[in-house]
């Protein structure tokens, strides 16, 4: 008779191994804190969908089976699969987020086998992980412009406010993302003669960026400039915050374009709508931190920047996918830019 052991403590025992270090990267570099924190929810997601489904989630040492139960151990996790993902789905959820949790799932085998010599059968194998492709939404370059130079707009906002726009204008320009922008110091500030440069290593990719500053971007630092170096320059942000600041700040800015957005459920595009009301998404209302690494590199692109500088700002591979979104999505942006000149032409008027 087949041995089975319980998952649920078998994954808080691959949770407390990653944050104590004992699990690593390959590279031999500890798990980030947003990874574990990943990890938590896909545990409450099991922890629910076990009693909510009245499934029950263990595990056999493969090692230990005979060829009828190996099978029966396969139909199992065939139907674990199945169940779970539908009920990821009847919550709402879309393509990436399962997928986000059957990754996870899949990465847990590999610790059970690799880390733990607990031989799983390699069942992992029978997880798909779904992705999906989100719609990139940025700024353009006019709407950029208007947070940077309109003066009366900016006084019109309240002190907390236009700190929020200071920085998300910093993030639009030098490409960094949130995480990156809350550690910045006055040492990641360098002067030569009349130029300011941002030196820094990326906190995710570990990549080094030494990028020039333009003119307004100098004056937002120095006007946040602490008198502390080992103080953050834009002070104390939490990111949730920040984010429901910016749709705020879209709105008073007029950035209320009513916008479709698609997304994906097993692989079926699905149009989402405000969920607040029955009125269409606005563009406002989509504005995250996620927008000012996707604005800087595509307005870099739209402006014409060649790719492989704008790829050394952005820390992209050449190889990078993501990257090669953020090039069509750009030339889609040219494209029907010019079309606009050249319906001008195509017009004769006597």
């Amino acid at each position: 008779m087949k041995k089975l052991s319980p998952i649920i403590p078998l994954f808080k025992q691959f949770i407390k191994d990653t944050e104590t270090g004992k699990r690593l990267k390959k590279n031999g570099e500890r798990i980030k804190p947003q990874s574990i924190q990943n990890y938590y929810y896909v545990l409450q997601n099991l922890v629910q969908f076990s009693v909510d489904c009245k499934f029950e989630l263990r595990i056999a040492d493969a090692s230990k089976l005979t060829t009828r139960e190996l099978l029966s151990e396969k139909n199992y996790w065939k139907k674990f699969y199945q169940k779970f993902t539908e009920f990821l789905y009847k919550k709402g959820c879309f393509d990436n987020y399962v997928g986000a949790n059957i990754k996870t799932i899949r990465i847990f085998f590999n610790y059970l086998k690799n880390d733990k010599d607990f031989n799983t059968g390699d069942f992992q194998r029978l997880f798909y992980v779904r992705k999906e492709e989100v719609d990139i939404l940025v700024l353009s370059p006019e709407q950029l412009k208007f947070l940077i130079h309109d003066a009366a707009f900016t006084q019109s906002l309240t002190p907390a406010l236009r700190r929020v726009k200071d920085v998300f204008v910093f993030g639009c320009t030098t490409g960094l993302r949130y995480s990156d922008i809350v550690l910045l110091t006055n040492k990641n500030f360098e002067q030569q003669g009349q130029d300011w440069y941002l030196k820094l290593r990326s906190l995710k990719t570990k990549t080094f960026s030494y990028i020039k500053l333009p003119g307004y971007a100098i004056e937002i630092y120095l006007q946040y400039k602490q008198s502390n170096s080992k103080l953050p320059v834009f002070g104390s942000l939490t990111l949730f915050n920040f984010n429901k600041s910016l749709k705020q700040i879209g709105e008073l800015a007029g950035f209320t374009t009513p916008i479709e957005v698609q997304r994906e459920r097993q692989g079926k595009t699905k149009k989402i709508s405000n969920s607040r009301t029955a009125d269409k998404t606005r563009f406002c209302d989509k504005m995250s931190s996620h927008m000012m690494r996707r604005t800087a590199i595509t307005t870099l692109l739209i402006l014409g920047m060649p790719e492989h500088l704008v790829r050394k700002i952005s820390g992209h591979s050449a190889a990078s996918g993501s990257f090669n979104r953020y090039v069509h999505y750009a030339q889609a942006y040219m494209d029907k830019e010019i079309d606009k000149v050249y319906s001008k032409l195509e017009l004769y008027y006597i």
